[in-house]
């Protein structure tokens, strides 16, 4: 396993509310980017303002770093955040091709779904990225969930620490960080598609506003999802999916 990545903080913190809004207090400290880890929130949030359960001994963690792009760009974090975790999730159980990846960024193990991952923006493009991971326990699934959630040490009896994932996770993801930065958006897109679930296959997808269905054909060089549908090619660049 690779070693702290240089020039990256590591705070580690007993208790807070959401280590995304930890991050975005803190935004005007740090120079560099900053992991901050936390081994409980009590008030964990998950994507459009959705409560995220966390109990002691799952995953809590912000990378608070300061990105000079607009913010497409800097959202393309999401996919790398996604792989880096997979990655890292691989390296210390040594379950290799066990885990998938559904669009934008959640990680699915056994079908179910492990982890969440947030991006918060403040000032002076500043991004929050924010990573739960069910290491021990999973919440109840809501009525509304596309996936049942789950945990790894449920579904493998595996139990990784959240610092052993820190760990592991701070370099998987500055690895595919310089990639993003150095290569651009096509080798994370085509990484991202090597692993992500449905890709030809049917799905909805979801948005505040209306439900489009379709083929999943592939993402776009944006990050958006593409759907063939009865009206054509459709390129969708944000919205919850489901498998019919």
């Amino acid at each position: 396993m690779r070693g702290w990545p240089q020039g990256v903080g590591r705070v580690v913190l007993p208790e807070v509310d959401s280590t995304n809004a930890e991050a975005l207090r803190r935004a005007g400290e740090n120079a560099g980017p900053v992991w901050i880890m936390a081994l409980r929130q009590t008030a964990g949030r998950g994507r459009r303002g959705r409560a995220w359960t966390d109990p002691p001994g799952n995953f809590a963690a912000t990378l608070g770093m300061r990105l000079s792009e607009p913010p497409g760009r800097m959202a393309l974090r999401s996919f790398t955040a996604a792989l880096a975790l997979a990655e890292a999730l691989e390296t210390l159980t040594g379950m290799a091709g066990s885990l998938a990846l559904k669009w934008p960024n959640d990680v699915l193990l056994n079908g179910g779904k492990l982890s969440g991952i947030l991006l918060e923006t403040g000032p002076n493009g500043f991004l929050a990225l924010g990573i739960g991971v069910n290491l021990v326990s999973a919440p109840p699934g809501g009525d509304g969930a596309a996936f049942a959630p789950v945990s790894l040490l449920g579904e493998t009896g595996l139990r990784v620490l959240p610092e052993q994932l820190l760990d592991a996770l701070a370099p998987a993801f500055a690895g595919w960080e310089e990639r993003l930065t150095s290569q651009g958006f096509a080798p994370v897109r085509a990484a991202f598609l090597a692993r992500a679930v449905r890709v030809g296959q049917p799905v909805a997808a979801r948005t505040v506003t209306e439900t489009r269905e379709g083929i999943f054909e592939t993402i776009d060089e944006t990050g958006a999802l593409v759907l063939a549908t009865a009206a054509g090619r459709v390129a969708i660049p944000a919205a919850d999916i489901y498998f019919p």
